[in-house]
């Protein structure tokens, strides 16, 4: 295959799920970054940036997960999930959920204009941690982890 041939690339199995999977989670972590400095130093334009990264990340993982089912369904022709790869799928539903809920515990407080509450914290760390998850099992599934 030609690396420059734009029609393999786009036409692939899974190349866009492989590919689209780095932008939500790029985004995420770099809004929970930006998330909990801005909680430190209370300095509200962190506070937007956070929260507009993590609008863009809720919004990019929507495709993640069509491109998921996708390439289940044509590189695998639909076999029946077990190991790794039903881990990885459930992982990647949770994580999307948790992405999702972050953002709306963020939306709901700016749209009342209230302070954002401290749960939002360990939320925004547990989903930290089922996206890094997700994102190990798939490199594993992919071959990049040696799998």
């Amino acid at each position: 295959m030609n690396p420059f041939d734009l029609k393999s690339a786009l036409l692939a199995k899974h190349a866009q799920h492989v590919v689209l999977i780095h932008f939500p989670i790029a985004l995420f972590f770099a809004s929970v970054g930006f998330d909990l400095v801005a909680e430190w130093t209370r300095k509200s334009a962190l506070a937007a940036v956070a929260y507009y990264n993590l609008l863009l990340a809720a919004i990019t993982s929507l495709p993640v997960v069509i491109t998921g089912i996708l390439a289940w369904r044509w590189q695998l022709e639909g076999q029946r999930l077990h190991g790794l790869l039903l881990l990885h799928f459930v992982l990647g539903l949770v994580s999307c959920a948790l992405i999702w809920t972050v953002w709306w515990i963020h939306f709901r407080a700016k749209r009342r204009g209230q302070s954002l509450s401290r749960f939002r914290i360990p939320m925004e760390l547990l989903a930290v941690i089922a996206v890094a998850l997700t994102a190990h099992l798939g490199g594993f599934l992919s071959g990049v982890n040696g799998g």
